[in-house]
């Protein structure tokens, strides 16, 4: 059933003038800032406080702004059918050049992204640009919002895989698609390794790293930001060297630090726009 009330609410934002969505998305996120948790509001604040070194008053504004902007960013999504026909209105694409020459190698490339700003728009835009993708994504625990969100992501031009389809992800790269992997979530002890994120030891999954080191591609950081007048600048870096030593694990050490560093480098710039409720630390804390 909540399928069906998605795609009648999808059809309906589609209607609508996009500045009327971005009000009633602005506005959905102010209603959901209030029903968050206290911990976990307490944890986030606690967290930017600690990574950028800021007083109570401005880790709450970026706690807030950083829950706010996912209603926005849902209605975006329930707009996809329309933006899908003029992506070039809604998202800039600065750095294509470096997935476009890694593509012509022929082995295709791995992209490694964040939560922060649109992400899920992030895939349609390098898909309508040329850029074949499979995006990465987890199951959700409901089969129908899973069900809507996997069409969505279709719908736009990526091609979806779960986090167990490895096997599936390294044909793809055989075929020279782009693999994108979101590379800034805990995860647990015997898939993490520990590295330095904002000055902290942080558990971190080494996927892209390992994935681009064992069939020797092109690695590259891409992380979207909003802009004021609410399109998206989608932010590519140039490659991320990976090592192919003897020191196989070393290797990957240093390509996966170079991630975090890019991706806290961006969080830093754009604080208001990554995903501060999620738990980064939670494994340190619990497992190590």
């Amino acid at each position: 059933m909540s399928y069906y009330i998605a795609m009648a609410v999808s059809r309906l934002a589609c209607l609508l003038p996009s500045a009327l969505c971005e009000v009633i998305g602005r506005f959905l996120g102010e209603i959901a800032w209030p029903l968050i948790p206290p911990k976990r509001k307490k944890m986030a604040m606690d967290n930017i406080k600690r990574c950028l070194q800021t007083d109570d008053k401005e880790a709450r504004r970026i706690a807030k702004a950083s829950t706010v902007r996912f209603g926005p960013m849902l209605m975006e999504v329930l707009r996809f059918p329309v933006i899908k026909k003029r992506m070039a209105e809604y998202v800039t694409i600065e750095g294509l050049e470096h997935l476009k020459e890694g593509l012509s190698l022929g082995g295709g490339i791995v992209i490694a992204a964040a939560h922060s700003g649109n992400w899920e728009l992030m895939g349609g835009a390098l898909a309508q640009n040329g850029i074949p993708l499979v995006g990465v994504a987890m199951k959700q625990k409901s089969a129908d919002s899973d069900r809507f969100i996997n069409e969505y992501r279709a719908l736009i031009g990526m091609h979806i895989t779960y986090k167990t389809g490895v096997r599936e992800m390294f044909d793809f790269l055989g075929k020279g698609w782009a693999i994108g992997l979101i590379m800034d979530q805990d995860t647990n002890k015997h898939d993490g390794i520990v590295l330095n994120f904002f000055g902290e030891p942080t558990n971190t999954t080494p996927g892209a790293a390992s994935m681009a080191r064992f069939r020797d591609v092109p690695l590259y950081s891409a992380f979207m930001h909003r802009l004021p007048d609410g399109t998206h600048k989608l932010i590519v870096g140039e490659r991320i060297e990976v090592p192919h030593t003897a020191d196989k694990k070393g290797d990957i050490r240093k390509a996966t630090q170079v991630i975090n560093d890019r991706i806290e480098e961006h969080v830093r710039r754009y604080p208001e726009e990554w995903f501060w409720l999620h738990d980064r630390w939670k494994s340190i804390r619990e497992e190590f």
